[in-house]
């Protein structure tokens, strides 16, 4: 008579098997995590290089001469680097009066933008009054329309106030047009803030002006440094207003200014001049941007939330 085979013992009465299924499981619970981590870094050096490339080949080429950059690539003069570029921008006549007429432009620009979008996000963020959601809807609507498409009217109204050919009118100009964006970004960065702070200094005996500077202003600095950043930014690259409202050449800024480095018979583009212009206009975006990234990207962060 045949006898019955053992049993095999059941799974419970497998230690082995247990702890091999669970090193299985735990090796896969790394796993994962590292090809993220990996997938998450060739993400981000793939936009690191889509965002630079551009900027390093600007750079190249500014270091390069007119000759090299419009004839057939060669790699015997591609990497022939040369400064002729950068001293022919500074010995250019015109060009220092317009960088400072960008800087006073901008700065100012950037200044009034943030206080008076300041100004007007502290009072569509904590007071309710009549019509005050219409309000502000219409100054987000605003957005949505560029200024190009209002510009003859814009620049009639100058006219009519004699701003035209002025700097002061370019900087109303620049600064009604960064405004909504600023008063979006400050608006809801005050609605953000919890009102039992601001009724916490009101107890305490402080008045609207206390309580702004010294409770508020401190929470709300990302939104300020947000809204004078893009309105800088914003003015110092503009073209076509700068073009459109100004006729002297001793008020132009340099995006103007760039214009008009050409060089060469029959109107030729000095390529090289102009990518040493565009890289020393570049220069000052660069530096306050990531001098002041952690303080727009907080910004931006606190314009996204609901009030």
């Amino acid at each position: 008579m045949a006898t019955a085979a053992p049993a095999r013992p059941a799974a419970a009465d497998d230690p082995s098997g247990s702890t091999r299924r669970t090193t299985t499981a735990s090796a896969a619970g790394h796993a994962e995590p590292r090809t993220k981590l990996v997938l998450y870094a060739l993400a981000a050096v793939l936009a690191v290089l889509v965002f630079a490339a551009p900027l390093l080949w600007s750079l190249l080429r500014a270091f390069q001469t007119n000759a090299v950059i419009t004839e057939a690539p060669s790699w015997s003069t591609f990497f022939d680097l040369t400064a002729a570029n950068f001293a022919a921008v500074g010995g250019t006549a015109g060009l220092g009066r317009a960088t400072l007429n960008s800087l006073l432009v901008s700065v100012s620009t950037a200044v009034l933008t943030a206080v008076v979008a300041t100004m007007a996000g502290y009072g569509f963020g904590r007071f309710r009054f009549r019509f005050s959601g219409a309000a502000f809807g219409a100054i987000v609507l605003t957005l949505m329309i560029p200024f190009q498409a209002i510009i003859t009217p814009l620049f009639m109204q100058l006219n009519a106030m004699r701003l035209t050919d002025s700097l002061l009118g370019l900087v109303l100009f620049y600064t009604t047009v960064n405004l909504p964006f600023g008063v979006f970004v400050m608006r809801n960065a005050f609605a953000a803030v919890p009102s039992e702070l601001e009724d916490a200094a009101f107890v305490d005996g402080a008045g609207t002006g206390r309580t702004f500077f010294s409770v508020l202003r401190p929470l709300v600095t990302p939104g300020i440094a947000t809204t004078a950043l893009y309105a800088f930014l914003a003015s110092w690259t503009e073209f076509l207003g700068a073009l459109t409202f100004l006729t002297q050449q001793r008020l132009y800024t340099l995006p103007v200014a760039l214009l008009n480095l050409q060089q060469g018979a029959y109107g030729a583009v000095d390529y090289g001049l102009l990518a040493a212009g565009a890289i020393i206009a570049m220069v000052p975006c660069v530096v306050l941007y990531v001098a002041l990234q952690r303080y727009y990207v907080a910004g931006l962060a606190s314009g996204s939330l609901k009030g």
